[in-house]
């Protein structure tokens, strides 16, 4: 699965990142958050969650112009999908990931697959390795989080599907009658990053950003060699503080690597070596 990611991108930057035509983060977004998101949502955020609003890059003509030409477009969108017939907003809690395996066989992921897909920019994601060795205080397995980056320093583009959601108990140009939200793809977790989990993000390539977001292109059979894309070797891993389990926390000390003697019953990634003392057995 992936939970959690960094992006540390403004929208100027991502506009020219990803080559976008249309720069809409600046519209007011429906929230579905208690409270204000902090930090704003488009700002740089070292621990974006479900429910957060972030920027997803995506393809499509204009709201009313049907005849127009389709461009590529920066939004904020709420992470985690609420399909178009949904009754509830809270079913997006349950949808924050697709399974690339089996998405296009699934009614509430098959609609935005053929023609809703985007690209969600990140600096890299955050997951969970379960220690075989040390236990928490609680006599759990101890949890060490991790952050899975591009070796080359280089962002990434995590494959994404997006909905558009209508509350049809406000008026139709209610500027909160409408609510976008988006789903993270993911993939069977390449060797090496298996040792921390076993889902990672679908992360595509610059030369299959294009195509991906065409929303001509409707052919599933070509969706399907997208979701199919593997290639190893792209990330390195290093273990982050604890201070990343609460969404709260933020700020880019939260990515900075943990030093050996601070691990306890961690699992290196890349050569299996088991880091730390011992602690709870």
């Amino acid at each position: 699965m992936c939970g959690r990611y960094a992006s540390n991108s403004r929208p100027e930057d991502l506009v020219e990142e990803f080559e976008v035509d249309d720069d809409r983060t600046g519209l007011r977004t429906r929230s579905i958050l208690v409270a204000p998101q902090s930090p704003p949502a488009g700002q740089p955020d070292f621990n974006i969650a479900p429910t957060k609003a972030a920027p997803v890059v995506l393809t499509r003509a204009a709201r009313g112009e049907a005849d127009a030409a389709p461009t590529r477009q920066l939004r904020l969108l709420t992470w985690g999908l609420v399909p178009s017939w949904s009754q509830d907003v809270k079913v997006g809690l349950r949808m924050t990931n697709a399974r690339s395996e089996s998405l296009l066989g699934k009614s509430s992921f098959a609609r935005a697959a053929a023609a809703r897909r985007c690209l969600v920019p990140a600096d890299g994601w955050y997951e969970w390795q379960v220690s075989p060795t040390a236990l928490d205080a609680k006599g759990k397995p101890r949890r060490q989080p991790f952050f899975i980056h591009r070796s080359d320093g280089g962002p990434l583009a995590m494959a994404g599907l997006y909905e558009f959601w209508r509350d049809r108990s406000l008026a139709e140009d209610d500027l909160d009658a409408w609510l976008a939200t988006y789903s993270i793809i993911t993939t069977a977790a390449e060797p090496g990053l298996d040792r921390i989990h076993d889902r990672q993000p679908l992360v595509l390539e610059r030369q299959d950003w294009d195509d991906w977001l065409d929303p001509t292109q409707t052919d599933l059979s070509a969706v399907k060699v997208h979701l199919e894309f593997s290639e190893p070797g792209r990330f390195d891993a290093h273990p982050v503080g604890l201070a990343v389990n609460s969404s709260r926390n933020n700020g880019e000390q939260l990515i900075v690597p943990l030093a050996r003697p601070e691990l306890v019953g961690v699992v290196d990634p890349t050569t299996g070596e088991v880091i730390g003392e011992v602690i709870g057995r």
